[in-house]
């Protein structure tokens, strides 16, 4: 059988760094060849499950790997997360919870290969897709391009990775079969020389084993290069996304590099279930087809502490990553576990046999305690920075956490406060005293301020969610961006910023005191419960408003009781007999200063009317009488990706589309990704978008939040109600851009599958600037 120009024996016969020279010798071959992967010289088809080590604590890697192991995976995908090793600029971390070469030894042990993806850029749900927040400190950057600026850390972390796990490649006698390039690139650019230059990185790293890249179905070819192999990613539909991975890339085996058995999970959206048998049928196809997957996520595990990013335009991720995998948050095994591991069972390669999957960790309850000390936020301030003007949190080296900007303002009537923007919550105090909110999620930067009859103390005190992970709004700074305006006037001069990064630094210099009922304003909480035997617990967090908790100095994560998830997991490895300490942060301030372990998780519990956002979008009003549309045409059948042009390009500030009808007929309508384009045709960054008006939207059997038009995740979708209610057509979309666009084109994702119901077949489209009015915010 030839081989492509991707094989180890012919591509990368580069030697080794001479820090790897003593790596030891190989004891097997893997290469890419025209038809097939080659293990050895023989066809192998490369089952891979995925599991990130930082999402599962070390003391449970082994256990989780033997169950990929059993559940019938030959390998494990692995992410490396290049701010959690480089959270400071030049100190690296490979220790404990970081010990990737550990991780990598444990799977060889277990009779797994490893599928490393080393960055830089990865998504994956976690804090800005894995870059570094100290990046954005330059105001210039143009990260995942080849600007210098991005360029050069990116690479010597590259150097790192290749010093560390390098001497793990199959190529030495390690588990390393391949490694990823970038991630995704082709949803983001198409720069060919960028990713040669990623490429070339690896290689001078210490990278001899197959370069790979992975893209979403309508990107494939996108940053395209020869030296470089190319896997699709995709959730549903296999004959469809092999059939178009076939057609960019005629030789070489196919493979899928992200299968989604589910979804993760965003604040204030229902909690994700997977179709296990369409996903089934899938890998079924791809099996008998010789077609090899990485099973994402074959066990999810947890963000812990601030590590969780957000979807764009701004939809922060929970903690809990269990993404109803195969093997849920806590290492459990199910229904889904058993149809995949018989689904392997019959396409074991020569020599491969399963295995019993190991026991379950032990689970525990925790009877109710009470936080019987408190730390009032204002109280506990570190000294602050004298600044002429607010600036974001990473200029003052912070990057998470929160930040409070303090000014005294002049006397005066009533009047305004607004910023440019506030990433992400700010609340606004007056004297210390509460006086209203910022929410990014519906873009609310101002208040309206009491009358002074003197001088008084502004404070601003805006909590950071994660870094976007996706699209061009991973450029995401957090606190205050831009002028601060009371009125007309421009507040500067003598600001006190006070950056809160919450670390272990910050914890230990609380000043304690006894909790006397319910705390004015943002508070820690301090208090402990008692363990003999320590066994993994969730915690219940249904009493607490909005904020982060830590366990025995350990940030475990963070809470918002809008849900879904109100309880956070807590591993028994983290605990100690005797007493453990339980501190927590709430910026609402909880209901019932008290926790309990429950021995089950609840992560779709949603409590909407808890949160203090804007019900703009269910209440806006829609302005579309007497409009000449700017387009009215129809859709094609099928499930690709269409672009349409306008006739002439058009300006407006808010899009709506609006569905006449649907292919199958039905009174559904539903999109997977609604991108809007310049006059250029380029597409107009999401930063500044937010959903005004939606006609209806599903929460109730499914996720089909209005947002999921315009996340850039094509998995997920908006679908008008089914469930409760089945309105029928005209649906409406009202997306407001945040500012006027010259509107050439949009881009149409319909949603993914075979005869999926909901697609739009007649539609118009309206552009202007004022389509929708939101509802007046209190």
């Amino acid at each position: 059988m030839k081989h492509l120009l991707l094989s180890t024996a012919l591509a990368f016969s580069l030697a080794a760094p001479s820090t790897q020279m003593h790596a030891a010798p190989a004891k097997h071959t893997f290469s890419i060849g025209d038809e097939a992967f080659l293990l050895d010289g023989k066809p192998y088809v490369i089952r891979t499950g995925e599991m990130h080590f930082t999402r599962v604590p070390k003391e449970y890697w082994r256990h989780r790997l033997q169950l990929l192991k059993a559940m019938g995976m030959n390998a494990v995908c692995a992410y490396l997360f290049w701010n959690f090793h480089e959270f400071e600029q030049g100190t690296y971390d490979w220790k404990d919870q970081a010990d990737a070469a550990e991780f990598c030894k444990l799977a060889q042990q277990e009779g797994l290969w490893v599928v490393l993806r080393p960055g830089p850029y990865v998504c994956a749900e976690w804090d800005g897709g894995g870059l570094p927040w100290w990046l954005l400190k330059n105001p210039d950057i143009k990260l995942r391009t080849a600007d210098p600026a991005f360029m050069k850390p990116a690479l010597a972390w590259f150097k790192e990775v290749g010093r560390v796990l390098a001497p793990l490649q199959i190529t030495r006698g390690g588990p390393i079969l391949m490694a990823q390039v970038e991630n995704e690139y082709g949803s983001y650019g198409s720069d060919a020389e960028y990713m040669g230059q990623l490429r070339q990185g690896l290689v001078d790293a210490g990278f001899d084993v197959p370069l790979f890249a992975c893209n979403p179905v309508y990107d494939l070819g996108k940053g395209n290069r020869p030296d470089i192999f190319n896997v699709v990613n995709f959730g549903r539909d296999a004959k469809n996304a092999f059939a178009k991975l076939r057609a960019m890339q005629p030789k070489g085996p196919l493979m899928c590099g992200e299968f989604y058995p589910g979804w993760f999970d965003t604040w204030g959206a229902p909690h994700h279930f997977g179709n296990i048998e369409a996903n089934l049928a899938d890998l079924r196809h791809m099996l008998e087809n010789q077609g090899s997957f990485s099973l994402y996520m074959a066990h999810g595990g947890t963000s812990f502490g601030m590590w969780p990013g957000a979807d764009r335009p701004f939809k922060p991720d929970t903690n809990s990553y269990d993404y109803d995998a195969p093997v849920s948050e806590a290492g459990w095994i199910g229904d889904k576990f058993w149809k995949t591991r018989k689904l392997m069972s019959e396409f074991l390669l020569e020599g491969e046999k399963l295995t019993d999957p190991p026991s379950p960790m032990p689970v525990m309850s925790l009877p109710p305690f009470a936080l019987r000390k408190v730390a009032p936020l204002f109280a506990n301030l570190p000294e602050p920075v004298i600044d002429e003007s607010p600036r974001h949190m990473e200029l003052y080296n912070q990057g998470h956490g929160a930040i409070l900007y303090r000014k005294e303002i002049p006397a005066g009537p009533a009047t305004t406060l607004k910023v440019q923007q506030a990433h992400d919550f700010a609340w606004i105090f007056v004297d210390g005293k509460p006086v209203g909110h910022f929410d990014r999620r519906s873009r609310r930067y101002s208040v309206k301020l009491p009358a002074r009859e003197k001088p008084a103390r502004l404070d601003l005190l805006v909590h950071t969610m994660g870094h976007v992970n996706f699209g061009k709004e991973i450029h995401d700074r957090k606190g205050i961006m831009g002028e601060v305006k009371l009125g007309e006037a421009v507040l500067t001069g003598n600001w006190q910023v006070y950056p809160l990064p919450l670390d272990s630094k910050q914890l230990s210099s609380l000043q304690w005191q006894p909790a006397t009922g319910s705390s004015q304003g943002p508070a820690f909480w301090q208090g402990t419960f008692e363990v003999s035997k320590p066994a993994d617990t969730f915690l219940d967090l249904r009493s607490w408003g909005k904020g982060v908790i830590w366990v025995n100095g350990r940030c475990l994560s963070r809470f918002w009781n809008i849900g879904p998830t109100q309880t956070a997991y807590l591993p028994g490895a983290w605990l100690k007999p005797g007493t453990n300490t339980v501190v927590a942060l709430d910026l609402l301030g909880p209901a019932s200063p008290t926790l309990a372990g429950l021995e089950k998780p609840i992560l779709n519990e949603l409590r909407p009317e808890l949160d203090f956002a804007s019900k703009s979008i269910a209440n806006s009003t829609l302005k579309l009488d007497g409009l000449t549309p700017a387009l009215t045409a129809s859709f094609p059948p099928g499930g690709d990706v269409q672009t349409v042009k306008l006739p002439n390009p058009v300006s407006g500030r808010q899009f709506c589309i609006e569905t006449l009808n649907a292919h199958d007929g039905k009174p559904h309508a539903a999109i997977a990704e609604l991108d809007i384009l310049d006059a250029d045709g380029h597409s107009i960054s999401h930063q500044d978008w937010s959903i005004i008006h939606v006609s209806s939207e599903e929460l109730a059997g499914e996720d089909g939040s209005a947002s999921n038009a315009i996340d850039g995740q094509s998995a997920n979708f908006w679908h008008s109600r089914w469930k409760d209610a089945q309105p029928t057509h005209p649906h409406r979309l009202v997306i407001d851009l945040g500012a006027d666009h010259r509107i050439g084109a949009f881009r149409y994702t319909p949603r993914a599958g075979s005869d999926m119901p909901g697609r739009i077949k007649d539609y118009r489209i309206f552009i202007g600037s004022n389509l929708a009015i939101p509802a007046p915010q209190p």
